[in-house]
């Protein structure tokens, strides 16, 4: 227990830490609101002792030869220059603020993308997102009315605490210092004990968000199956957790609530029972007692504030900790300053003695060997969980390999920049997700600066031009969320069309065309042939009829490499790529009479 709250403590002090060195530099807007804030305490803290002046004067009016104006003025003016002052620091400040958060928000929106495949992996979207959205409001908050309540009401009381010692009895001064001193400790203790509780319950509406989030992208399967109800009772046993959770958190401040209000009222009635003594026997005017229920009221108001702001502080750094968390993990692959640049000459590529594991309990990879030619066409056919996808995943550096190389034109490309080599690769992958924008924004990602005039060549070569443009709004559509308004078809059209406006020197198709039925992937395998031409090419197979062109095939099984060479050799050898191969053939005899009823 002592170790978790350590690293707790930690982790608040390591946010505080990250704030600062953003907030840092803006040093001279922070140094120009300070001083706004300064100044609007100082009228503040002067408006209780012109009132004093004001009731004292008119409290004696047989003395009194004409209307103190000049004073009733200066009490207006006081009170207005507070609020401007406060007004003009929040307006110096804000640029501060909203900076901060942009700059936060565009860090780790930068940072998702700098992690590994397998961060992404295993987190899960619907819990990621209330975290990074609770973070940056917490950032929010720490900076704006954190910063503004805490070091205010800090000036605040020392100026009053001052003035009270100078003016009156010790007692004065004591009677505050305590309360300050009770209510601080009371708060101090009791936020503390309520952040366990508001940690729960964050961690309970990530959770509930995520499972909403994955419910809701899994809707068709929730249909299939028909259960609504499952999803329903799964979703409302969190919601209830939740529930609870914020029940106990709202009972935590309750408690807190009622001590600092007991506390405060504690503190007004002695002062005021000490200053209505004093008095009752003379030793202070009417206007002395205005002066000090002011000071009193105007010390106790910003101290409740300030319990409700540390009290918010701290929910904003639990807050803002998943945030700074998020941040502090690093990408499995890191892409140095200074690393060259990969040059492409005859695009060969090497797998070389190639091992690899995502755990080293379960090896995926053993000693994998094949060269794909400039200019050639290699395939790899397995049964799933041989490793052909790994095989692609690795190429393109989303991991490293454990063991041997891979060597595109003799780099490794481990010693080479990871973005130049993705550069250089073109996918087109088993399932197309497209961004829930444009078909023209979705072809022209292949590359960013590419005319209206690539993008409709690219749709052409990949032969969906003329489906776009019998859509009503053309290039224009929007294809939906995961391009959920096109069929399997059109969006691995799309597909190819992207990979043919990047050009790239090499190729990989993974399992491109195993999603479609089998006309819709001899309509797609003529283009995929046409954009492999001239092209070093890795073809993931899932179906054999798709790379019997291929100039090699190699078949694995369990990770290893069992055969190799080209169809018909492979026929000729009658092993495990004869099998699969007569297996197919009967699957396709039994969905001819399907496709023709």
């Amino acid at each position: 227990m002592l170790f978790f709250r350590r690293s707790q403590q930690n982790s608040s002090f390591s946010a505080l830490q990250g704030l600062w060195q953003v907030i840092a530099g803006y040093r001279w807007r922070v140094a120009g609101a300070l001083a706004f804030l300064i100044l609007a305490k100082m009228a503040s803290v002067s408006v209780p002792l012109v009132l004093k002046r004001i009731v004292d004067v008119l409290s004696r009016p047989e003395q009194v030869a004409a209307l103190p104006v000049l004073i009733l003025t200066g009490y207006a003016i006081l009170r207005f220059s507070s609020t401007l002052f406060n007004e003009l620091r929040d307006l110096l400040f804000s640029r501060v603020t909203q900076q901060t958060v942009a700059t936060y928000a565009h860090k780790v929106f930068t940072h998702l993308h700098e992690l590994g495949s397998r961060f992404h992996a295993q987190r899960r979207i619907g819990g990621l997102l209330p975290d990074i959205d609770r973070g940056t409001n917490g950032i929010a908050f720490l900076l704006g009315v954190g910063l503004f309540t805490i070091v205010p009401t800090i000036v605040e009381i020392g100026m009053v605490l001052a003035i009270m010692g100078a003016r009156y009895s010790l007692w004065y001064t004591a009677i505050i210092s305590v309360t300050f001193i009770l209510y601080t400790g009371f708060t101090v203790v009791f936020t503390s004990r309520r952040t366990i509780f508001q940690r729960r319950v964050n961690r309970l509406d990530s959770s509930a968000k995520s499972r909403l989030t994955d419910s809701l992208i899994n809707y068709d399967s929730v249909k299939y199956f028909t259960n609504e109800k499952l999803e329903s009772h799964r979703f409302q046993d969190i919601m209830k957790s939740w529930a609870d959770a914020a029940t106990d958190n709202q009972k935590a401040l309750f408690i807190l609530h009622v001590g600092q209000s007991g506390v405060i009222a504690l503190g007004v009635s002695s002062i005021m029972l000490l200053a209505g003594q004093d008095v009752m026997t003379g030793g202070m005017t009417v206007g002395d007692l205005v002066l000090i229920n002011a000071f009193m009221l105007q010390v106790c108001l910003p101290l409740n504030a300030l319990g409700f702001v540390y009290r918010e502080a701290r929910d904003a750094l639990v807050n803002a900790e998943k945030l700074f968390e998020l941040l502090r993990e690093q990408p499995e692959i890191k892409e140095a300053p200074g690393m060259p640049s990969l040059r492409i000459d005859r695009a060969e590529v090497v797998f070389e003695h190639v091992n690899f594991h995502y755990d080293p309990a379960r090896p995926i990879l053993h000693d994998v060997s094949f060269r794909i030619a400039p200019g050639q066409t290699v395939a790899v056919v397995g049964g799933s969980g041989s490793g052909k996808s790994t095989l692609a995943r690795l190429l393109l550096r989303f991991y490293d390999v454990t063991g041997g190389r891979i060597l595109i034109d003799g780099q490794d490309i481990r010693h080479v920049s990871p973005t130049s080599l993705r550069r250089h690769i073109g996918v087109v992958p088993q399932d197309t997700i497209l961004f829930n924008d444009t078909i023209a924004y979705n072809i022209g990602y292949g590359r960013n600066d590419a005319s209206n005039e690539d993008v409709i060549a690219a749709a052409k070569a990949a032969h969906i031009h003329d489906f776009i443009q019998s859509l009503p709004q053309g290039y224009a559509t929007e294809v939906g969320e995961r391009g959920v308004k096109l069929s399997g078809g059109e969006k691995q059209r799309i597909a190819i069309a992207r990979a043919m406006l990047k050009n790239p020197s090499i190729l990989i198709f993974d399992e491109a065309t195993s999603a479609l039925d089998t006309q819709s992937e001899r309509a797609i395998q003529s283009e995929l042939d046409r954009l492999s031409e001239n092209r070093t090419s890795l073809v993931i197979a899932h179906r054999l009829s798709t790379v019997v062109d291929a100039d090699e095939i190699i078949v694995l099984q369990h990770g290893r490499v069992m055969e190799r060479g080209t169809h018909e050799k492979l026929l000729q050898q009658n092993g495990a790529y004869a099998g699969l191969w007569q297996l197919q053939l009967r699957s396709d005899e039994q969905e001819s009479p399907t496709a023709l009823s």
